[in-house]
């Protein structure tokens, strides 16, 4: 077997591996105009794109005896290729235990290659106040906004910041 022959395997499969590659990116379902325009309502901005890590936890400062963590993801985004960080307020989680020292559900959930759509407040290296504004008039400084899986079809998952109970902790807004 000569050179060549011997390499053509190994070519064969890098060039198998970038189609796949591609053919996934290009079969990914795009975000939806209503997405963009349902979180434009809140006043917020979207963020699309694929989780690069699994979620991490941290500490937050306390208010009123509630610890205010976090939770971070890498987002990679759909629109610029950039990774983005997504600062998630864990009191607005729906699976949210009072201080407790681990990511909440159901952000747990989360994991690398997972369509992530955050509407909030967009800053310098990412996107944050991606939850509920309890209520409040939304404003492009505190957006109504919202964290969703996107599903197999394309549709978006429920909105896993839509925890109200903490509300309070700002005098029933936020």
């Amino acid at each position: 077997m000569g050179t060549n022959q011997a390499r053509r395997p190994h070519a064969t499969l890098s060039a198998m591996a970038a189609v796949a590659a591609l053919a996934g990116a290009l079969l990914a379902p795009p975000a939806r105009a209503d997405d963009a325009a349902d979180c434009a309502k809140g006043d917020g901005k979207l963020l699309v794109g694929k989780v690069a890590a699994k979620p991490k936890f941290v500490h937050g400062k306390f208010l009123k005896g509630v610890e205010l963590s976090h939770t971070h993801i890498s987002l990679v985004s759909d629109a610029d290729g950039k990774t983005y960080d997504v600062a998630i307020d864990n009191v607005f989680a729906n699976g949210y235990k009072k201080n407790a020292k681990a990511v909440p559900a159901p952000l747990n959930a989360i994991k690398p290659g997972d369509r992530i759509a955050a509407c909030g407040q967009p800053f310098d290296g990412g996107i944050h106040w991606v939850h509920t504004n309890c209520g409040d008039t939304p404003t492009t400084a505190h957006p109504d906004g919202w964290l969703r899986h996107y599903q197999a079809d394309g549709s978006l998952g429920p909105n896993m910041e839509s925890n109200q109970a903490y509300c309070p902790l700002w005098g029933g807004s936020h």
